[in-house]
C-alpha cells in the first residue's frame, strides 16, 4: 500500500482495511441511498424540497444521537478490554442496518431504517479512530490516517461499481431498479463485514485504563474529569471550537452533495458518475497530503483544505449544469480526505493516548455535533425559502469561522 519510513505493519493494514470496508457504506449514503429515497419519497407525493428536508432531518438524528452517546462510550471503551467489543457492537449495528435497506418499505420507515445504521457506523468511527494511538506511533500518524481515507476512496469504488452496474442495466437483466438497489445494498454490507475482520483479528488494546469494579460509574467520573481537562488545556478546546465549524461544512457537503444536485436539475446518472469518479481522484490526492505532512506543518494543510473548501462552497451556489457538478465532485476529492485524515491524526497526537476513546468522544461531538447543525440549517432553509442554494450559503460562513478559530488554535499549540 506504499511505503515512508518503512513499510506498513499488519496491524497498520489491518486499520487501514477498516476505513476500506466502511467506506462502502458512506459511498451508498452520498449517492445511492439518497436518490433512492427522493424516489420512493416522490412516487408518495413528497415535494423535492420536503424530501431533502426530510433527509437533512434524518441526517441531523443520527448525528444527535451519536454526540450524545459519543462521550459516554468513549470513556468505557477506555477501560481495559472495552474498546474492540464496543466498536464490534457499533460495526454490526452499521452492516445490519445497511442490510435492512433492501426491504421494501415506506419512505418513513427507510429513513427510520437509515438513521439506524448511520448510528452504527458513526459509533463505530469513535472506537477506530481511538484505535489509532495503539496501531501506530506519532510519527506515522498523518501518514497512516491519509492511507486510511486514500484506500477506503478507492476500496469503495469495488461494491459501488457492482452496485452501479446492477442498478443502470436492471432492466436488461431482467429485474426491477427496486431490486437491484435492494440488492447493491446488501451487497454493501457483506463488503463491509467481510473487510472488517482483519482488524476485529489483530487489533489489541495497549492504551487503557485498568479495569474497575464499577466500569460504567468510573467511566462517567473519568469523562467528568476529562471534561475539565479539556477546558484547561486550551490548545485541545480551541482546537474542537474550530473542528466544529469546518468540519460542520465538510460533512454536510458530504452527506447533501447528492440531494442538492437532483434540486438543481443533474441527472441521477450524472450525480453517481461523477461521485464516483470523487473517489477515484480523491486516493491520489489523499495519499499526497500524508507525504506533504513530512514537509510541511499539519497545521498549515489544514488551513489550506479549509480555504480549498471555501471556494467550492461559493462555486456551488450558481451550479445548474452537468459539467458544474462533475468540476465541482472533482474539487472536493482534492481536499475531502486530506482534511478529515489529518483533523484525525492532528487530534490523536495532542492528547493523552490511555484515553484516546475518551478524547475522541467529545471530538464525536464536535463533529458530530457540526454535522447536526450544518445538515439541519440546510434543511430548514432549503424548506423555508423553497431553494437549496440559500442552504449552501449557511454553508460558507462556517469555513470562514472555522478558518479563523483554527488559526488560533494552530498558534497556541505552537506556542
Amino acid at each position: 500500500m506504499g511505503k515512508s519510513e518503512g513499510k506498513l505493519t499488519k496491524l497498520e493494514r489491518s486499520w487501514i482495511l477498516y476505513d476500506v470496508g466502511n467506506s462502502a457504506f458512506i459511498m451508498l449514503i452520498s449517492t445511492i441511498i439518497p436518490i433512492y429515497f427522493k424516489n420512493i419519497a416522490a412516487m408518495d407525493g413528497v415535494s423535492p424540497a420536503d424530501s431533502t428536508a426530510y433527509w437533512g432531518y434524518a441526517m441531523s438524528a443520527s448525528t444527535l444521537i451519536v454526540a450524545v452517546l459519543g462521550p459516554i462510550l468513549g470513556a468505557l471503551a477506555d477501560t481495559k478490554g472495552y474498546k474492540k467489543p464496543l466498536f464490534t457492537l457499533f460495526l454490526m449495528f452499521g452492516v445490519l442496518g445497511c442490510a435492512a435497506l433492501s426491504l421494501p418499505v415506506s419512505w418513513i420507515v427507510f429513513l427510520t431504517i437509515f438513521v439506524f445504521s448511520r448510528v452504527g457506523i458513526s459509533g463505530s468511527f469513535i472506537f477506530y479512530d481511538a484505535m489509532l494511538p495503539d496501531v501506530t506511533s506519532d510519527d506515522r500518524m498523518d501518514l497512516l490516517s491519509s492511507h486510511g481515507y486514500a484506500w477506503g476512496y478507492i476500496g469503495s469504488c469495488i461494491p459501488f461499481t457492482i452496485s452501479l452496474l446492477l442498478i443502470l442495466f436492471a432492466e436488461k437483466i431482467g429485474i426491477t431498479t427496486a431490486f437491484a438497489t435492494g440488492a447493491a445494498f446488501i451487497l454493501n454490507a457483506l463488503w463491509w463485514f467481510l473487510i472488517s475482520l482483519p482488524l476485529l483479528k489483530n487489533y489489541k488494546q495497549l492504551h487503557y485504563i485498568e479495569v474497575d469494579k464499577a466500569p460504567i460509574a468510573m467511566a462517567f467520573k473519568r469523562l467528568g474529569r476529562t471534561f475539565v481537562d479539556i477546558k484547561k488545556h486550551k490548545e485541545i478546546f480551541v482546537f474542537l471550537l474550530a473542528f466544529f465549524f469546518y468540519i460542520d461544512g465538510v460533512h454536510t457537503i458530504i452527506g447533501m452533495a447528492t440531494s442538492y444536485g437532483k434540486d438543481v436539475g443533474i441527472s441521477d446518472n450524472n450525480l453517481l458518475l461523477a461521485l464516483l469518479l470523487t473517489q477515484v481522484v480523491a486516493f491520489p490526492c489523499a495519499i499526497i497530503f500524508g507525504k506533504l505532512s513530512k514537509k510541511y506543518k499539519t497545521a498549515d494543510l489544514i488551513n489550506v483544505c479549509i480555504i480549498g473548501y471555501f471556494l467550492i462552497t461559493l462555486f456551488a451556489l450558481q451550479l445548474d449544469k452537468a459539467w458544474e457538478f462533475w468540476f465541482l465532485a472533482v474539487c472536493v476529492a482534492v481536499f475531502q480526505g486530506a482534511i478529515q485524515a489529518l483533523s484525525r491524526s492532528y487530534f490523536a497526537k495532542i492528547i493523552p493516548k490511555e484515553s484516546s476513546s475518551e478524547y475522541f468522544g467529545f471530538y464525536d461531538i464536535f463533529g458530530k455535533g457540526a454535522s447536526f447543525t450544518g445538515t439541519t440549517l440546510m434543511g430548514i432553509t432549503t424548506q423555508l425559502t423553497g431553494s437549496s442554494k440559500f442552504g449552501v450559503l449557511i454553508i460558507c460562513f462556517m469555513f470562514i469561522i472555522g478558518y479563523v478559530i483554527f488559526k488560533k488554535a494552530a498558534k497556541m499549540q505552537a506556542a
